[in-house]
């Protein structure tokens, strides 16, 4: 291994590889090597730093890098290692010497050639005692620990893969890499694998705390704006208003029963065909009035927007012909079939992210609509067969993982450079820093049940690991719901008090619709898009009462929210975090993934088994806890069993600070 020094680089070279070993913002390396020519600078999302000073030290057998408190070495046999100031090793590559009679056992860093310049790697570290992990995005799998799972590093409806890990051994890992792959976190050994990538990317960061560790991740990716006061309120959604009266009738009724609500958002399929983005006229005649309405009830409107195009919309040949859409490497291009054949405009190319958001403008824009729902933003696809996909940025396998990225991006900059402040849009998938683009991300089309209700708590949880604020789930689930049976009604009512103490208080789903279908005779009429009854009173009178208090609830609870927003949005800090940020030495918090902390000074323990009316809730040591409802208080360190009747979730306050 030959060592030298360019600039404040350290670079080891070896055969055909080449390593970069850089500093990279406080505390924090990044890591890049490759077997191609040479390594490119490509930095994905990564923001530009301020050239950071490190002390580079090289000798024979061995090179260092420190920056801060964080220093990386490079031993002569290729093995790359991470330490703290202290000596003691933070994260280690794992090598089996492959030169033991002869056996090609185990590299650390392993390259199987894809493409002539696309690679399969393997990147190896040891498994430590102990080690715990979080963060990783959002997978609906109910782990909380993260060690001894397998993530896919796939976007997919419900799956969202920010890979950026948190580990109780005082580091973070980013890694800065799109391509579809894996993250093997199981005992005996912690494994990253690209199915195709050019270099090996990814960032270490250390902290002696993860709140301290995720400040630095934020730094390097980016901060949420500020949340705007009304986006903490109530928004109302279902499948689907089918018509601008449909819609203006709900809101109606809400301000006739004096209730709350900051949003309603119109769904899917209100346009004549995927990929023109426009409402139907037939049953939208007066966007303007519809706007202006809402607007006097001081209602915000949300509009749902696909990236699909059908190739039978008006603009298919136009986009095709310019190079606008995502393609396929072999056959016609189409990736998803839901009401037509369709591909999806491609996001990543600037030019198409301006075409898109000249219709949004002209569209819906003009006509004061300033919240767009950015559905299918994985992108969605009937088979996922990446290496027979083609981006702008490059084929499927490489940068599938950062289309929403780029998805977010164009309706950001769109309604930027309208000189719009208060930017506000949800998305259905993420990648790292798309919290800088205003994105409320929601954790996408989940089973209306108390297990997938269980999972999203520690979903969000995750998310909240990586730089994600704005976070929300379909209150009551997505698939499924009766609103007239009563284990629904229960289910939902234990989700909205799961809502309430959410970053996001959003309803959604798609109840069971019991009526003849508008027209049955014909199967393409948009008109049968239609799901059951989801309004706040479409649940019977004893759910209505627990609920309607709930709305008031949040009312009270805006200015507390919105002081933790700020600190979001200035620091990173998210306002939804695990018991173990808080309270980073007590040993306990880090097993807990069904409580949670609500900014500082709120522990939440929703209710997530049907039929439970108490629960058992962990108060974690170094604060006293005074239960809301009953203000009895109790010393940190214990657990302890509240009683949890339907109109009621268990929530504490932190040494006796009065929130609500």
């Amino acid at each position: 291994m030959q060592f030298e020094k360019s600039g404040n680089k350290l670079i080891a070279k070896s055969k055909r590889e080449t390593i970069w070993i850089e500093p990279y913002s406080e505390d924090c390396l990044r890591f890049r090597s490759t077997l191609n020519k040479d390594i490119i600078e490509q930095n994905w999302t990564l923001l530009p730093q301020k050239e950071k000073a490190c002390d580079i030290k090289i000798t024979e057998n061995i090179a260092t890098i420190k920056n801060g408190r964080i220093k990386a070495e490079v031993l002569s046999n290729g093995t790359v290692n991470y330490i703290k100031d202290n000596g003691e090793k933070l994260l280690e590559e794992l090598w089996i010497d492959y030169r033991v009679n002869n056996a090609d056992l185990l590299h650390a860093r392993e390259y199987k050639a894809v493409s002539s310049e696309l690679y399969k790697i393997q990147l190896t570290f040891k498994s430590y005692e102990n080690e715990k992990f979080y963060g990783m995005g959002q997978y609906a799998n109910g782990q909380f620990n993260l060690k001894g799972s397998v993530l896919e590093l796939a976007q997919k409806n419900t799956q969202i893969s920010i890979p950026f890990l948190l580990s109780n051994r005082n580091y973070g890992l980013s890694w800065n890499n799109p391509a579809i792959g894996r993250a093997e976190l199981v005992n005996n050994y912690t494994r990253w694998t690209a199915e195709g990538t050019k270099q090996i990317d990814y960032l270490i960061i250390y902290g002696e705390t993860p709140e301290e560790i995720i400040k630095k991740y934020t730094n390097l990716y980016g901060k949420t704006p500020m949340l705007p006061e009304w986006a903490a309120g109530f928004w109302q959604c279902k499948l689907r208003y089918r018509t601008q009266e449909e819609l203006l009738n709900v809101a109606r009724e809400y301000k006739k029963r004096d209730l709350p609500l900051s949003v309603i958002v119109i769904d899917f399929f209100h346009w004549p065909m995927q990929g023109e983005w426009r409402f139907d006229e037939k049953y939208w005649p007066d966007p303007k009035a519809m706007v202006e309405e809402l607007n006097d009830m001081g209602v915000k409107l949300m509009v749902s927007i696909w990236p699909t195009v059908d190739l039978r919309s008006q603009n298919f040949e136009e986009m095709l012909e310019t190079n606008l859409l995502v393609t396929t490497e072999r056959n016609e291009p189409v990736l998803m079939t839901f009401r037509g054949c369709c591909t999806h405009f491609d996001a990543m190319n600037p030019q198409a992210q301006k075409y898109v958001w000249e219709k949004i403008k002209e569209n819906y824009y003009k006509y004061g609509i300033k919240m767009f729902w950015l559905d299918e933003a994985e992108p969605e696809m009937k088979t996922y067969d990446y290496d027979n996909v083609r981006f702008f940025l490059g084929n499927g396998l490489e940068v599938s993982n950062i289309y929403p990225f780029f998805y977010a991006k164009a309706f950001y900059e769109g309604i930027k450079n309208e000189s719009e402040e208060e930017i506000v849009n949800l998305i259905r998938c993420a990648w790292h820093g798309v919290q800088r683009f205003g994105t409320v991300v929601w954790s996408g089309d989940i089973p209306s049940t108390f297990e997938s209700l269980r999972n999203q708590i520690t979903a969000g949880l995750h998310m909240s690991m990586c730089g994600i604020p704005w976070w929300t789930t379909d209150i009551g689930g997505f698939y499924g719901g009766d609103p007239d049976d009563p284990r629904f009604r229960e289910l939902i009512v234990r989700w909205f008090q799961f809502g309430v103490f959410s970053p996001i208080f959003r309803l959604h789903g798609n109840r069971i619709y019991k009526r003849e279908l508008p027209n049955p005779n014909d199967p393409d009429d948009p008109m049968n898009l239609v799901g059951g009854p989801n309004e706040i009173w479409s649940y019977g009178q004893e759910a209505y009462e627990i609920i309607k208090e709930l709305l008031f609830l949040r009312e009270k609870m805006k200015p507390y929210i919105i002081k933790h927003m700020k600190k979001a949005h200035e620091t990173g800090v998210p306002m939804m975090r695990p018991l173990f940020f808080d309270f980073p030495t007590d040993n306990e918090t880090y097993e807990i993934g069904d409580q949670y902390m609500f900014g500082p000074d709120i522990l939440v323990a929703p209710v997530v088994y049907e039929s439970e009316i108490e629960r058992t809730v962990y108060l974690p040591k170094g604060a006293k806890w005074k239960e809301c409802e009953s203000e009895e208080e109790y010393e940190g360190g214990q657990w302890i069993e509240v009683q949890a009747p339907l109109n009621k979730i268990p929530v504490f306050t932190k040494n006796g600070i009065k929130v609500f």
